[in-house]
């Protein structure tokens, strides 16, 4: 079945602002809410439709690939994919879009009827330095990451053997202190996240004598990241789950990955386009000859016609970079330039010499000749 479009989802224009984009998701949170549909698998299925549209459309780098290339500009690119969200991954990603003291809140944040929102724990942020060649083709990384897990001994939860929990007596264990606030529309109930347990509703009783309360523990982890083909510098690729594990229990944060690119000696990168200066002899620019160049695929040879000139501009189509968006592939653009001899011996003098005051010889570009900078302007 067709994903529905996102902006249809929300009712908002495609020109709409974030504060709009905010505004309608507010909208349609309340309205689906499963605390005020209970049992009823559609209003569900809409609530999760919304958050998975407010995902996309808040987060300005997904907006702009979803504007370009719709659905597909998102495939393996994190976010939420339809089926594999979760009541929770809500709740933890967007539980505070009301605001905790704000008087809708109970609709959102409380989730009474659902279990409490899970706290979540902090992002884990490193640099990926990456060969032409890897972003050529993509790769997959190993490295070493210290980060915050959940305790061995404890299970996450702070306490002794991960059993000595007592029942928050502020919040008699619901997680959320409810009070009544004066609104527009009247008195309404607010719940807000109870200050004593932070929301778990329950509290350690005896504390874990390895992480002493905590929950968590340090330790150094081998991590494998894959790296799509096309990446770019200063992209940012997030793993879900591989940040910190929070104190007390809840869900990891994430791994962002931000990318660099290490320079390569020969081929230069413009956009998802390959440059190479390719450097020929002036008898070879007379004669003509055949070359062989470096690409990222490998090498391949290519002819250089008699009478080439010096600036002439060169194109191998899809021999560039792959689009980590699309499927589009750049091309690789190749400068000739013809190299003057800079020291010459006396009988290589002479030779040239005799031919300095040939007609032939002497610069005649034709009317259809371009310029360097018309020959620019053609090829992008």
């Amino acid at each position: 079945m067709a994903k529905r479009d996102y902006y249809e989802i929300l009712g908002v224009p495609r020109n709409a602002s974030q504060e709009e984009i905010k505004k309608a998701y507010r909208k349609m949170a309340i309205k689906y809410h499963p605390d005020k549909n209970p049992n009823n698998p559609e209003a569900e299925e809409k609530f999760k439709e919304a958050a998975e549209a407010y995902e996309v459309l808040s987060n300005p780098e997904k907006k702009q690939r979803y504007d370009q290339f719709g659905h597909e500009g998102l495939s393996g690119n994190g976010g939420f994919s339809g089926g594999g969200m979760n009541i929770e991954d809500i709740f933890a990603n967007f539980g505070d879009i009301f605001g905790e003291d704000g008087p809708f809140s109970s609709f959102f944040g409380g989730h009474t009827g659902r279990g409490r929102a899970k706290r979540k724990g902090s992002n884990l942020r490193i640099k990926l330095k990456l060969t032409l060649e890897e972003i050529a083709n993509g790769t997959e990384k190993k490295i070493k990451v210290k980060r915050h897990v959940a305790c061995d001994a404890c299970g996450g939860n702070g306490s002794k053997n991960g059993s000595s929990m007592k029942t928050c007596s502020t919040c008699n264990g619901t997680g959320q202190v409810k009070r009544v606030v004066e609104t527009m529309l009247g008195r309404m109930m607010s719940s807000t996240t109870c200050h004593v347990c932070g929301g778990a509703g329950t509290m350690v009783g005896e504390r874990c004598t390895v992480c002493n309360g905590t929950g968590t523990q340090e330790k150094e982890e081998i991590i494998t990241i894959k790296v799509p083909a096309g990446v770019a510098e200063g992209m940012q690729l997030s793993m879900s789950g591989k940040g910190n594990f929070p104190p007390g229990g809840g869900v990891p944060g994430d791994l962002l990955i931000l990318i660099e690119e290490a320079e390569d000696e020969v081929l230069k990168r413009d956009g998802n386009n390959i440059i190479y200066d390719l450097y020929i002899s002036f008898t070879d620019a007379v004669f003509g000859t055949t070359v062989e160049i470096p690409t990222i695929d490998g090498k391949v040879r290519i002819k250089i016609e008699p009478g080439t000139q010096s600036g002439k501009i060169l194109r191998l189509k899809n021999k560039g970079l792959k689009d980590v968006n699309s499927y589009h592939r750049g091309d690789q653009i190749i400068y000739v330039h013809v190299w003057t001899p800079q020291q010459l011996t006396k009988e290589e003098r002479e030779i040239l010499q005799k031919l300095q005051h040939s007609e032939n010889f002497k610069p005649n570009p034709g009317k259809n000749e371009k310029s360097f900078f018309e020959k620019i302007r053609e090829f992008f």
